[in-house]
């Protein structure tokens, strides 16, 4: 049998700084583990400054991955964004997330989205159980979506994603008994979109709704070991003020729940023979909840907290972001993410600059976490956007350019 040993490097260590911090938070800890979690996280850096708000805030190059729903509002004919973060900068210097999207509209109510999500963890070595090198593995996770988004009215649509999974953690030629992790997904969304005139002031009201990575679970071991996808449910708003024509304010707020059964946990450290059968009963229990079927699992998610209504209320993350933009130029962005000490205790303040210029555009977002010791410090993220809406002439008013009359004001 062999063993993993990191050099202080790459996704062992970062994994095993996580789990300390967690377990500082507070007792007992009942966080909820998924296969590949870095799909819970936002690869942009609108989002990421606003605390991860993205459901129901204005649509650009990487709304699908948010809320497919948002497609149909897109205000260009084409655009797309790269995006990186360097990752856990505080652990380890040789992971990144890296992110690419786009659209194409198609008429004048629907767009085509397409997107590409790679997780490089790092390079770790592997030893033997004689601490001998046995040759180096950089485990990598990657995803690919295909979005479509349709206006059904002029403020209202809808839009679904198909996605694709690859989670290779450990490699598959070390003489270990693990293996990649391979999954197909869809997420569902839905948008609200409308202007409003309250008072002598000028409003743009957004809702969304989506619900993300719905889809097989992922066996890295063998079938009676399956790990659930972190289907996630995002219900979201984003209102807009236009202070005048050159300013205006945008505050946004998104709500998300995982839709994974919850585990069961030791609510009292018991000795002896006693804390012995109540281990077995957790370790039954939790076989149980990894061998529901993906629907039962979605359901039973609202209400299988052990700690009853309470702790499912914990289970809900909050996020939070004020974005001020100056005459669709300039924007400066700040938010706030919560999550509940027992749940995983990520907390964090964000902020973020945008500058855009023709077809040319720069994100930038850094993250300020409620402790120097958590691994998401010093975290930032960079995208770039080329919006292309000058392409009129080559095509018809009805073809696959759509018109450039679709802009939310939000």
């Amino acid at each position: 049998m062999q063993s993993l040993f990191s050099r202080s490097r790459g996704a062992l260590v970062a994994g095993l700084s996580v789990a300390a911090l967690s377990a500082q938070a507070q007792s007992p800890i009942t966080t909820i583990t998924t296969a590949v979690p870095i799909l819970t996280l936002a690869p942009d850096s609108r989002a990421a400054a606003l605390g991860e708000a993205g459901v129901a805030t204005s649509p650009d190059a990487n709304g699908a991955y948010f809320n497919a729903g948002k497609l149909g509002f897109v205000p260009t004919k084409f655009a797309f964004s790269p995006s990186y973060a360097p990752w856990l900068r505080n652990v380890t210097d040789d992971m990144g997330l890296a992110y690419l999207s786009g659209y194409g509209k198609v008429g004048t109510r629907s767009a085509l989205g397409v997107s590409l999500m790679y997780f490089d963890l790092g390079e770790i070595e592997y030893r033997t159980a004689q601490n001998q090198a046995n040759g180096l593995f950089n485990p990598k996770e990657y995803s690919v979506t295909v979005s479509y988004g349709q206006k059904l009215t002029d403020n209202f649509g809808v839009g679904v994603s198909a996605r694709y999974i690859r989670s290779n953690l450990t490699g598959s030629s070390t003489g270990n008994d693990a293996r990649p992790g391979n999954a197909a997904a869809v997420d569902l969304g839905a948008y609200y979109n409308k202007d409003a005139t309250i008072g002598t002031g000028l409003y743009n009201l957004g809702f969304g709704l989506s619900i993300l990575n719905i889809g097989n679970k992922i066996t890295y071991t063998d079938a009676t070991n399956p790990s659930f996808l972190p289907t996630t449910l995002k219900l979201g708003t984003a209102l807009t003020r236009e202070i005048d024509q050159y300013n205006k304010i945008t505050l946004a707020i998104d709500a998300t729940k995982l839709l994974v059964p919850s585990p069961y946990y030791e609510e009292e450290v018991l000795t002896g023979t006693a804390r012995q059968e109540q281990l077995e009963r957790i370790r039954d229990r939790n076989v149980e909840i990894a061998q529901k079927s993906i629907v039962n699992g979605i359901f039973s998610s609202f209400s299988d907290a052990q700690g009853g209504f309470k702790e499912e209320m914990r289970e809900i993350n909050l996020s939070a972001g004020l974005e001020y933009t100056y005459n669709d130029l300039l924007m400066a962005r700040v938010g706030y993410f919560y999550e509940h000490p027992t749940k995983g205790d990520r907390q964090y303040v964000s902020m973020g600059l945008g500058v855009r210029f023709n077809v040319f555009g720069i994100d930038g977002a850094y993250l300020v976490p409620n402790s120097r010791a958590n691994p998401l410090a010093q975290t930032i993220r960079v995208s770039l956007h080329f919006n292309f809406n000058k392409l009129a002439e080559a095509f018809d008013e009805n073809g696959a350019g759509g018109t450039s009359g679709d802009v939310p004001t939000n």
